[in-house]
């Protein structure tokens, strides 16, 4: 057997067990490995080299359809457009994902830059003009005019019934959260007044940092529980009428439920211009003028609210420019006092 299988040199010498072992074992690995890749690529080769699979990649490379609509693309029962998927998802071609009771079918997006994706973009330029592929790009656009006529007709018989369709799905004020991505992720953020960090804490996910101040210890360390373990949150002992930052530091500040229990609101607020950039925001929330005198007592309040006319002076005399005062609409389960929200900016001048 040796003879056959070896040169006569390699005969001659001592045989040299491991290292013909080696070379054995080499030849039978990349052996192994160029039948595997054949086998690969002629499994690709044969998903794709049905006309109806290549009709389904095109179509799904433009929509995730669901195989119901697929089938009013391509004009054929739900059994033959299954059969086709699922040898297309064995091939590595698409993927679908459970929406519900029904599945979504798309190509695979990462497969571009792979030999399945280089073989798909061959197949492409070959096919993708024929009349069949036009009249199922038709098609699909009526699939997707459908999709839209189904919500349209939800729409028209529940429009008298939306918003309370849409409370009971996800309560009264689910949008407002939303709406602080409306602010810039560059931005450090002054919640002055903080209290027990309610506000800071739905602010800083949106933002860079949020420098949080109060003047009572008690209600720092009620904050401090709150937000451990936020790590863009910096926690400050001091007053508003003397804040323990630095001039220009803020690209915007709130005042929430703060300016009422200030001795004097102008001086505060013409404190809180100081560490605001030119051009930097500042929104306040506080109480419309109401007459609950009581309040004084058992809240601590100084001032029972404020009116349009009194917040404006404040503002225009501390360098604060475009003031919006808007009253904001009750809470049906509140049980105090109006009240308003007011913004403006830091003047540049």
């Amino acid at each position: 057997m040796l003879k056959q299988n070896y040169p006569p040199e390699v005969l001659t010498k001592k045989p040299s067990f491991d290292r013909i072992d080696i070379t054995m074992y080499r030849i039978i690995r990349i052996k192994g490995l160029m039948i595997h890749g054949r086998a690969v690529i002629l499994e690709q080769l044969s998903a794709l080299a049905e006309p109806t699979r290549s009709r389904l990649m095109l179509i799904l490379e433009q929509r995730e359809l669901t195989v119901s609509e697929l089938c009013g693309v391509l004009q054929m029962p739900q059994s033959t457009v299954s059969r086709h998927l699922k040898a297309l998802a064995e091939s590595k071609f698409i993927t679908s994902r459970a929406e519900g009771t029904r599945h979504l079918y798309s190509l695979i997006d990462d497969g571009r830059d792979l030999p399945s994706g280089r073989l798909w973009s061959l197949v492409r330029e070959q096919i993708g003009t024929s009349i069949t592929i036009t009249q199922d790009q038709h098609r699909i656009a009526g699939v997707l005019a459908e999709r839209q006529q189904q919500s349209k007709a939800f729409f028209r018989s529940s429009a008298s019934q939306w918003d309370r369709l849409r409370e009971e799905l996800f309560g009264q004020n689910f949008h407002l959260p939303a709406l602080l991505g409306l602010l810039d992720d560059r931005w450090v953020i002054g919640d002055l007044g903080t209290g027990s960090g309610h506000v800071t804490a739905a602010l800083a996910p949106f933002v860079k940092n949020v420098i949080a101040v109060d003047g009572s210890s008690a209600m720092l360390e009620a904050a401090h529980n709150r937000l451990e373990g936020i790590p863009n949150v910096e926690l400050r002992l001091g007053e508003l009428e003397s804040l323990p930052i630095s001039n220009n530091k803020l690209d915007a500040a709130i005042l929430a439920l703060v300016l009422h229990h200030l001795p004097e609101p102008e001086k505060a607020l013409s404190e809180v211009a100081r560490v605001i950039r030119p051009g930097g925001r500042l929104v306040i929330v506080d109480m419309l003028s109401h007459d609950r005198d009581y309040y004084r007592q058992q809240m601590g309040h100084i001032w029972l609210g404020f009116s349009k006319d009194q917040l404006n002076h404040y503002l225009e005399s501390t360098k604060f420019e475009g003031i919006r005062i808007r009253p904001l609409t009750p809470d049906p389960k509140g049980k105090g006092p109006a009240l308003f929200s007011a913004s403006a900016r830091k003047s540049v001048n």
